[in-house]
């Protein structure tokens, strides 16, 4: 097995790897590091939690200090585009970690906070900037950040990019890149698209690809309970009482979902947070750290909102809401069992979600193995009837030959609250 001396990284970053506790490069590392190294373009294809972060930072750093004499302006050098806010601070933490001992300087950008703290770092001028599509070209059109020096462009979680319908901002994005220029492409799945998309970006890349596309971990255990839908709740907490006193991460399909599911368990007794895409950027990392520091026992996420949470040993994930696709259920298990730590995955299942897990079943390769042993066996197996929109009622035309009439109207509309 490769150690990291052996993959001739510089001092100061093998000191920071080894305050960090990084023993061995994981798969990924060890394909990828030496590639990048060589200016070589690269294709990662990688399930979370493998160490793709570490796979483009550690070399990234390598190369700007190779040529830090060259960047005395601070003109922006790597760029690395990520989807979500949450893995953005995450990356650029990571650039911290591991470049805590060079004099290099990193930022990181995303919506839907203040821009003007955030200006006021770039100002002081950055070698490496992170950032979330829509923020980055927001203060490019308002000329606060050049792209002109960009050398190494990562788009990193690029399929998740394209499930949040980002595309057209890396289009955009694409344009104004120099040509000239080092592409690294990262992605936990390669569906088509995803293909169509590295092929316009990248040049002769190298590709590692560490699994197969669309398989889970070997260290998450997962398991599976049919239970009817009403009766998820009282499982649930059952479970996290009883078998699973650690911190959890529970995943609902929807915002609203998450909120209820919370409030719900509140009342039980079980501490939580909900952490979604209507959450201001200050409640979300609260409720990150809150979990982290073992402040409160679960925290109920959304797809998009948990797409970069990294929690060391997370152990426990729940699908409390089975995904209707499959690849989402990939990414949801992969939060837990990170690193090689072992991991336990637990989807409850109701009777309209039946037919989700056997396109997980079909796509992952394996039968997920059911806990038939428990207090709220499924009893429901009737399809629940598709939901039909009502009809709005027709508004007749106004008739302004009868005023009376066009006032007589005026009863049958909506008030507007006060």
């Amino acid at each position: 097995m490769h150690t990291f001396q052996e993959l001739n990284l510089i001092d100061p970053i093998l000191k920071a790897l080894e305050e960090l506790d990084y023993k061995t490069p994981t798969s990924i590392q060890q394909q990828a590091i030496p590639p990048v190294l060589e200016k070589k373009d690269v294709l990662g294809c990688a399930q979370t939690g493998t160490g793709k972060t570490a796979a483009f930072a550690i070399p990234i750093l390598q190369l700007l200090q190779n040529q830090k004499s060259q960047n005395r302006n601070r003109n922006i050098k790597a760029l690395i585009v990520t989807p979500t806010r949450e893995l953005a601070i995450q990356i650029d933490e990571s650039f911290a970690d591991y470049g805590k001992h060079l004099p290099l300087k990193h930022a990181v950008i995303f919506g839907g906070v203040k821009q003007n703290p955030q200006v006021g770092r770039l100002r002081n001028g950055v070698d490496v900037l992170v950032a979330t599509p829509g923020r980055l070209l927001d203060l490019v059109g308002q000329k606060i950040i050049s792209l002109k020096d960009i050398e190494i462009f990562v788009l990193d979680e690029a399929d998740r990019m394209l499930d949040m319908g980002f595309i057209h901002d890396i289009k955009k994005l694409l344009k104004i890149l120099p040509e000239k220029r080092q592409n690294l492409f990262f992605s936990a799945t390669m569906p088509k698209p995803i293909q169509e998309l590295a092929h316009t970006i990248l040049k002769n890349p190298v590709k590692v690809e560490v699994t197969p596309e669309s398989t889970t971990a070997e260290t998450v255990q997962q398991m599976i309970y049919f239970v009817d839908k009403g009766n998820k709740i009282k499982l649930l907490h059952q479970l996290l009482k009883e078998n699973t006193k650690e911190s959890t991460l529970v995943f609902t399909r929807t915002k609203h979902g998450a909120d209820k599911l919370v409030r719900a368990l509140s009342k039980l007794g079980i501490t939580g947070a909900a952490i979604h895409g209507n959450k201001s950027q200050n409640a979300r990392q609260n409720a990150l750290n809150n979990f982290k520091n073992k402040k409160i026992q679960i925290l109920v996420a959304t797809d998009i909102a948990a797409r970069g949470i990294d929690i060391d040993l997370l152990k426990y994930v729940v699908n409390f809401e089975i995904p209707n696709i499959p690849e989402t259920y990939v990414h949801r298990i992969g939060r837990g069992g990170r690193a090689g730590a072992e991991g336990v995955a637990i989807s409850l299942c109701d009777i309209d979600e039946k037919a989700y897990v056997k396109d997980i079943e079909k796509t992952i390769g394996i039968k997920i193995p059911e806990v038939k042993n428990h207090p709220f066996p499924m009893e429901n197996f009737e399809l629940s009837p598709p939901k039909q929109k009502q009809a709005r009622p027709s508004r007749k035309p106004k008739d302004h030959s009868n005023p009376k009439a066009n006032n007589s109207n005026k009863q049958f509309r909506f008030k507007k609250k006060k």
